[in-house]
């Protein structure tokens, strides 16, 4: 996890927290090509703050979120859940780790861009309703921008993703940004009325 120093030029910038796993941390990818690189290029008025960690849990993003905050957030987007389906961890520890993130973040009046995960088929229907669950029921909290999935028409298709078919490629995390662009226009908008 990478903090990004914020100077006096970007101090008028909205500073937005990106909480993530390996799809924010750019995985397997050369920096300029990682979704953080190519989200500041398409948003070049705001300053990210770097918070995504390749592997992490929800737990994981929970547990770094109070000192990720130190210098204080404009908005966040929140990227996590992967690893958590990816593990087969329990959706309710899934939604207890996230409901608290929003909390916190709701506390500071943060406005946040949620992105949800799905569950790999693997570990079966009742498994991949119950964690698709999470991410839609807290998608509907007030307050709250919802992209449902993160890697929504990137997912599954081998000439977006890296040979090892789950982080996207450099084409992959454009269209990642494109699809994911106007929710980060809306939470900047909520942001900016804070």
């Amino acid at each position: 996890m990478m903090l990004v120093a914020v100077s006096p030029a970007l101090a008028a910038k909205p500073r937005v927290l990106v909480l993530g796993d390996s799809l924010a941390a750019g995985y397997g990818l050369a920096q300029p090509d990682g979704f953080q690189a190519k989200l500041a290029a398409a948003f070049p008025d705001i300053a990210l703050i770097d918070a995504a960690v390749s592997g992490d849990t929800t737990a994981g993003g929970l547990a770094r979120l109070e000192w990720s905050l130190a210098d204080g957030a404009d908005a966040a987007i929140v990227e996590l859940g992967g690893n958590d389906g990816l593990r087969g961890i329990d959706p309710r520890n899934t939604l207890a780790n996230l409901t608290a993130i929003l909390d916190l973040l709701a506390k500071r009046k943060i406005p946040v861009l949620l992105s949800g995960m799905y569950a790999p088929p693997n570990l079966g229907d009742a498994y991949q309703a119950e964690f698709r669950a999470v991410f839609d029921r807290l998608g509907a909290r007030p307050g709250v921008v919802y992209d449902p999935f993160f890697l929504d028409g990137v997912a599954g298709d081998p000439a977006l993703n890296q040979a090892d078919h789950i982080h996207p490629n450099p084409e992959g995390v454009k269209r990642v940004i494109a699809r994911i662009s106007p929710k980060v226009a809306e939470l900047l908008a909520k942001a900016s009325g804070r």
